[in-house]
């Protein structure tokens, strides 16, 4: 049978997707015929509307027309407007079931002293504050340079660095803390089997306040103030080093329950295609991923937004309340600048077929599955429950993961329907996109194609379990496309809170 050309996503529904380029007349489901061409991922009227009419896509409300619409005509920004309304969630559907040999697999990860599971054995370079990032990335360079040769048991030498750490207000200022948090998080995270951090001396983010010192062999950290400048940072940082890279290439990969791999969500370049495909997909894998006992981090609260009642109806009312208080707080923090949350939606995500920002979140959540949300933190905060969890974050790629990162995730998994390219060292980043035109165009960046989903060759449940599949190998070594290429030194960008000072 061929593969469907337009999709209603949901009995209720009073648009379809178009799956691939419609031409005028072409059929639409309830019998209804396009008005006008329509371009894969947008969306077209089945029935008649009214202005003022709620358009309704997977069931829920994603804004209200400007202006009367006929059947067949084409549904965009020139007749759709936001609408801050909600259906009631109703129901959900269940969670895709994991099979037996799932939720007994293992991977093969590295054990570290205090029992946490590690993906990769790199050794980070910290950068405490703006001042120091170009020593560490001389350091780094140095490093896989000169030292990576003798120590084929590590992965590399990676420099974090930032343009944070000084003009700052410090103590317990709200910036200076989710800076501390984030750094913090990276060099203590278990993919480093060793971290050098390297200060100025004088910057607000002292490196007294990281502790790194009282710590053994592994961790440490210094001054360029304190060893003479420049140039000698770099040769002591290779003297330290030189041992570290001796005692973490003597790690090898064991067998490690599933249950330890932490999975952040991410999506980036979306398009009309990403909440049919890509994201349900992610979202299977999560489902399985979380009977097998592991956990996935759900972020970018500017890109839930909207859809936030699919998460809070199936969390305890306490954890509903903490979600709900984050809405709360983007709103009056984009208030202040005089912008809307329905800016979120960028110039790629319009062209690709998403309207409003209630689009984009009910498509974004649908990476999460269908399991119940038992946790929320804050921006950087150490996750440490298991299944479904929120950290808040915003929605731009790099902050967002980055805070994934600093909270303990060992794998991201990144959906695209424009071809988004990142990774975030010293954690593996998995692209997965809408569909299959973006994935053939740029097969070196992506490395799964979830567009077969659109053309009818596989079903979300299938290529969920494949994906988990995937997280799995990969948790396990097998290096991801944007590793290949070299993705990851420039991608720490922790967010920015406060004023510069």
């Amino acid at each position: 049978m061929d593969a469907p050309r337009a999709l209603k996503l949901s009995p209720a529904d009073n648009v379809a997707i178009a799956v691939t380029t419609l031409e005028k007349g072409a059929p639409l489901p309830g019998g209804a015929a396009t008005a006008e061409a329509i371009d894969r991922g947008h969306k077209v009227a089945l029935t008649a509307l009214e202005a003022g009419a709620p358009v309704v896509k997977y069931g829920q409300v994603i804004g209200r027309t400007t202006k009367a619409v006929a059947p067949g005509e084409f549904i965009h920004s020139h007749n759709l407007a936001f609408d801050n309304a909600r259906l009631s969630a109703g129901g959900h559907p269940a969670p895709v079931k994991a099979r037996e040999d799932e939720l007994a697999r293992t991977f093969k990860g590295y054990r570290r002293a205090d029992g946490r599971a590690a993906t990769r054995n790199f050794i980070g370079v910290v950068a405490s504050v703006n001042c120091s990032t170009t020593v560490c990335r001389a350091i780094a360079d140095a490093a896989n340079r000169d030292l990576l040769p003798k120590y084929p048991g590590i992965d590399g030498f990676v420099p974090i660095i930032h343009d944070q750490g000084c003009g700052m207000s410090g103590g317990t200022a709200e910036g200076m803390q989710v800076l501390h948090r984030t750094v913090n998080g990276y060099a203590r995270h278990a993919n480093f089997g060793g971290v050098l951090m390297v200060g100025l001396g004088c910057e607000v983010n002292q490196l007294a306040l990281y502790g790194m010192d009282k710590e053994k062999s592994l961790r440490s950290s210094f001054n360029i103030q304190d060893v003479g400048g420049s140039r000698h940072a770099v040769a002591q940082a290779l003297t330290q080093l030189d041992a570290v890279a001796a005692a973490a290439s003597r790690q090898t990969r064991v067998d490690i329950p599933v249950s330890e791999i932490i999975v952040g969500l991410q999506c980036g370049g979306s398009d009309g295609m990403s909440g049919v495909t890509a994201n349900p997909a992610l979202g299977a894998a999560v489902d399985i991923l979380v009977q097998a006992g592991g956990t996935a981090i759900l972020s970018e609260t500017p890109e839930i937004y909207g859809a936030e009642h699919l998460l809070t109806s199936r969390a305890t009312p306490e954890v509903a309340a903490k979600l709900d208080e984050l809405i709360k707080w983007w709103e009056r923090h984009v208030e202040i600048f005089s912008a809307s949350l329905d800016n979120n939606p960028s110039p790629g995500n319009k062209r690709g077929g998403l309207t409003t920002i209630l689009e984009k979140s009910l498509g974004a959540v649908a990476k999460a599955g269908q399991t119940d949300l038992k946790a929320v933190y804050r921006y950087a905060e150490k996750v440490e429950a298991h299944g479904l969890v929120y950290m808040d974050t915003p929605g731009y790629d790099p902050v967002s993961a980055t805070g994934q990162v600093a909270g303990g995730a060992n794998i991201i998994a990144f959906t695209t329907g424009r071809g988004s390219c990142f990774g975030c060292r010293p954690t593996p980043s998995l692209k997965f996109t809408s569909n299959s035109d973006l994935y053939r165009r740029m097969e070196e960046d992506m490395d799964f194609d979830c567009g077969t989903i659109a053309s009818g060759e596989a079903t979300i449940e299938e290529l969920g379990h494949r994906i988990f599949d995937l997280i799995v190998d990969t948790a396990s070594g097998k290096p991801s496309k944007s590793e290949l290429f070299g993705y990851g030194d420039n991608e720490f960008v922790p967010w920015r809170l406060g004023p510069t000072l």
